[in-house]
This record gives C-alpha cells, structure tokens and sequence, in this order.
C-alpha cells in the first residue's frame, strides 16, 4: 500500500507539472497521465485554447489519441493521473474506454470555490450509472494543485 501511495504521489506531481505547462501555452491548467504497470504510457494537458477546441480537455485529448494511436479501446489496466476531477465529459470517456483506476488531486467543488463557479457533475455521479466504473483515490497532492489553480483562477496584480 506504501509503495501505491508514492507512485501516486510521483505521477500527481507529474500531472501537475503538465498543469501549470498548460497555463504558460495559453490553455486552462489541467493535465493528465496516462500509467500502465507503473510506467508512463502518454501524457496529456489542456489544449482548448491553442487548438480552438473546447473538448480538448487533457483527459479525453489523451484517452482519444492513446486508444487511437495503439488501436485499443480498453483500458482495464491502466490509471489516469488527472490534476482535477474530470468533467462529465471526460468522465464518460472514462467509462467508455473502462479505465481501470482513475486518481485526482482536487474536486469540482474544491474548485468552483476557487474559480467562482461550478456547472459540473462530478466524476462520482457519472461512474455511479455506468456500466464501467474505475477505482477512484482522490485528494492526492491537493496543495500543490491547490497552488496552481488559486494562481491561475485568481492571479494577483
């Protein structure tokens, strides 16, 4: 259980170091990784801004070009690192692809109260009617991303 704990906390820290990369190419500050029998597989961040796409959220963007890419549409046996809980629609991609675990550092709610609003379902309500449900840990490295949305959601002057 200890060793699962610092992968976790290793492949957040990566997710969130694509987070705050986002932010500096001009998109939203989200990213994702994508792991396999603890290894890296393909990482992903936000590019709704730089591709004019606002489905380009780094989950679904990774989950599409990972499935595409090696012709798969299972996903069992991987997690996906995200640095905030999925929207509804990459969410959905989750159940689709029957993500095998999911882990998230902060909640929609823990960021509506930093963004000022909140218009989305959380991950939780998706998986709870779907006929797929990956393992879900939540919380990891809440600080740090935390950090990284207050600066983003809330810049100083």
């Amino acid at each position: 259980m200890e060793k699962q704990r610092e992968l976790d906390l290793q492949f957040m820290a990566q997710a969130l170091e694509l987070a705050a990369e986002a932010t500096k190419k001009g998109n939203e500050p989200f990213g994702a990784v994508l792991v396999k029998d603890n290894q890296v597989v393909m990482t992903g961040e936000n590019h709704i801004h730089t591709e004019s796409d606002p489905t380009y959220h780094a989950e679904l963007g990774l989950i599409r070009q990972y499935c595409s890419e090696h012709k798969i549409m299972n996903l069992s046996e991987y997690t996906l690192y995200t640095s905030c809980e999925p929207c509804c629609m990459c969410s959905g991609a989750m159940v689709w692809s029957q993500l095998g675990r999911m882990v998230y550092s902060l909640s929609h709610d823990e960021l509506a109260e930093i963004a000022g609003f909140n218009i989305m379902l959380g991950s939780g309500e998706i998986f709870a009617k779907s006929p797929f449900k990956p393992e879900v840990t939540h919380g990891v490295l809440k600080e740090k991303a935390m950090l990284i949305y207050t600066q983003y959601f809330q810049p100083t002057t």
